[in-house]
């Protein structure tokens, strides 16, 4: 097989904008956001500035980082521009974030030359009709290609030669595959896995008790490059989701009500919107050491209102606590909405006048939730998503703007 699948990756977005758009920022160390890090310059990185950082650390490590707000409408229209320029070239085009792709040229190579000369012909474009830098990996796989792109970085162009996958896939950083975050780094680290060989050279069925047998399958077929999933040009999301970043506060109810209404009406208003209610709700609640405890419940009904949505993850995120008694603080929240249904035909309930009926969808108290959300959605369409809300929702502080969170949601 050829190496035909390109993966382009926008280098640090969001600053690399700022330092468009601002002359004067280029060439120094900046940081998008404020009280947490939303993104960071190469020139921030060197200093060990990442996303996610709390501002006052990143200070800490960097005293000339310079803070500069967020150009959310240029992201989205910068990031389309550039994903545009990918499908210039070919109609195969899986978009997975607003800044990064995959691109599937094996049917225009008779037009536009081979792989790597369309590569090249990309990161010219994007770099003299946007002036962004862009960085592309090229190899036979999605996975090869993704991380083809990240050794790329920055603003640079690698293409793995498909009789040598091994060699160069097999000396990378474990970190480097999909699915390893910090905690599955650390775990493989400590049975003294680090680079991706190593990995491939595990015992298999000593990898999937260790990680459990759905992700330590996945990962071993990753590090022998096998990797069958073909480009999805129409991928949509199979759930809604919404977190916030608490810092350390205590499990209380005044701390974690409000917030999960604020992340309730995010997530139902993007179901309501695509008119695709859910039938699963998931929480996850992290406490301050990190460790991370979710429960859900699959409903009879898909649900799509904001307070009925609210009031199941608040019950599920009390029985968290109730199972862990010993956990005082939480440094996260999160919701999310699966089992998606597009338009479902509404079950109506008798009005029996159960504990319960304002959280059924079918009966009056759940219609009437969900017809004064509607009239909420229509408000906010026409004079902004501040203009009316919950109240109990409101004034609550939010380190990370919601509209950079928008950016990182997937088409429903």
């Amino acid at each position: 097989m050829e190496a035909n699948i390109l993966h382009a990756d926008l280098d640090a977005f969001y600053a690399s904008v700022e330092q468009l758009l601002d002359p004067a920022l280029r060439g120094k160390p900046i940081a998008v956001g404020g009280g947490v890090v939303l993104a960071a310059s190469y020139e921030a990185r060197a200093f060990g500035v990442r996303g996610g950082m709390p501002g006052r650390r990143a200070r800490e490590l960097c005293p000339g980082l310079i803070f500069v707000g967020g150009h959310f409408k240029d992201y989205q229209r910068l990031g389309d521009a550039a994903i545009q320029v990918l499908g210039d070239f070919t109609p195969v085009v899986e978009r997975i974030s607003i800044d990064e792709a995959f691109a599937d040229v094996a049917g225009c190579t008779h037009l536009f030359g081979p792989p790597t000369e369309i590569a090249t012909t990309i990161r010219r474009r994007v770099r003299a009709e946007l002036g962004l830098p862009i960085s592309v990996g090229v190899a036979r796989t999605k996975h090869l290609a993704k991380i083809a792109s990240q050794v790329a970085k920055p603003d640079g162009l690698v293409v793995v030669d498909p009789r040598h996958e091994m060699e160069f896939l097999h000396e990378l950083p474990v970190e480097l595959m999909w699915g390893v975050g910090p905690v599955t780094r650390e775990r493989l680290a400590g049975i003294g896995v680090r680079t991706i060989g190593e990995l491939a050279k595990f015992n298999a069925k000593s990898l999937e008790r260790l990680l459990g047998p759905a992700a330590g399958e996945k990962l071993n077929a990753l590090a022998w490059n096998r990797d069958p999933r073909k480009l999805e040009t129409q991928r949509r999301a199979r759930s809604a989701g919404a977190q916030s970043a608490l810092g350390r506060k205590p499990a209380e109810a005044k701390i974690f009500v409000p917030t999960l209404l604020h992340l309730a009406d995010r997530v139902a208003t993007r179901l309501r919107a695509k008119s695709r209610p859910g039938r699963t709700v998931t929480v996850r609640v992290r406490f301050a050491d990190l460790r991370s405890v979710t429960r859900s419940i699959t409903l009879d009904q898909p649900i799509s209102a904001t307070a009925m949505l609210a009031e199941i993850a608040e019950t599920l995120v009390r029985k968290v606590l109730v199972d862990h008694p010993h956990e005082k603080t939480i440094s996260l929240l999160a919701i999310a909405v699966s089992h998606l249904e597009k338009q479902p035909a509404l079950q109506l309930e008798l009005p029996l006048g159960l504990d319960d009926d304002s959280r059924r969808p079918g009966t009056s108290k759940g219609a009437a939730r969900w017809t004064a959300d509607r009239a909420i959605d229509k408000i906010r369409d026409r004079f902004g998503w501040e203009a009316v809300g919950y109240a109990s929702a409101l004034g609550q502080s939010r380190s990370v703007p919601d509209a950079f969170r928008e950016l990182a949601e997937k088409e429903l």
